[in-house]
């Protein structure tokens, strides 16, 4: 068993998916969750279209005397998405929930504001843009877990193929929340469990700080495209993160030029 399998909170508990590579770090975390004594779980990103991957996550769920009753999306990425169909097939789940409709199992979507209450859970939905464009961020107070899928990860940092805004204002929302709630800890799409969300949203920030004053030097040295400035800026990264990099550094580009921090 991974190290990984099995972290998590009294109500979550994570089961990884064997599909380790430099983009989705030791591999995606699948959350089983749900209330002490329920016979249902809510599953939280299924993952990839892995049969063995999605087996597993069901025998997790019937070990525990439960049933699937809920399948949810973070959102749309295949490792986090692409198995989500089969398995609701396996387990007979009637839904899958997500905020892009294109994801979805029945006509139930989910959106800001919403709350989840199958099996007696309470599971609040945060729209998080950023990361992608139908990012979403599931709060568990019960817990006081922040379950994050790819805004915040447990390791390094994230692409962003939104809006850069976008992302700078979910971690500044997520920053206050993690505050005003008392989080005590993130559970992330990927990577181990951070248990002082307040640190880890900061360090987030002032990465972002720090990348977007690297990029506009970099635009001032000279560079004029994002694959310039990846060379520049990102000259430490190992050149098969090269080209995800280029989507957030153009992230970035426009982000400065909308700001009038750089010629359009």
């Amino acid at each position: 068993m991974n190290e990984i399998d099995g972290m998590g909170t009294e109500r979550a508990v994570c089961v990884l998916a064997p599909n380790p590579s430099p983009m989705t770090l030791d591999g995606t975390n699948t959350w089983v969750v749900s209330e002490p004594g329920s016979a249902e779980a809510v599953v939280i990103d299924p993952g990839p279209k892995d049969v063995r991957h999605l087996r597993r996550v069901a025998r997790k769920v019937e070990e525990s005397g439960r049933r699937v009753a809920l399948v949810v999306l973070t959102h749309g990425h295949p490792d986090h998405s692409a198995g989500a169909r089969k398995f609701a097939e396996l387990t007979g789940a009637p839904k899958i929930r997500a905020l892009d409709p294109r994801h979805r199992l029945g006509d139930e979507g989910l959106v800001e504001g919403d709350v989840i209450t199958t099996g007696g859970l309470e599971l609040h939905v945060m729209e998080t843009p950023g990361h992608s464009d139908d990012s979403l961020t599931f709060w568990l107070p019960a817990d006081g877990a922040v379950l994050t899928g790819d805004t915040v990860l447990g390791y390094g940092t994230t692409v962003v193929e939104g809006k850069l805004g976008d992302y700078l204002s979910s971690l500044e929302r997520l920053r206050r929340f993690s505050a005003e709630r008392e989080a005590r800890i993130i559970l992330p799409g990927h990577g181990p469990g951070l248990d002082d969300p307040i640190g880890a949203l900061d360090g987030y920030l002032d990465h972002r700080m720090q990348r977007l004053a690297q990029v506009e030097a970099a635009v001032e040295a000279g560079a004029r495209t994002a694959r310039e400035v990846v060379e520049r800026v990102y000259a430490e990264v190992d050149r098969k993160l090269w080209k995800a990099a280029e989507a957030s550094v153009q992230a970035q580009l426009d982000y400065l030029r909308d700001a009038g921090r750089l010629p359009s």
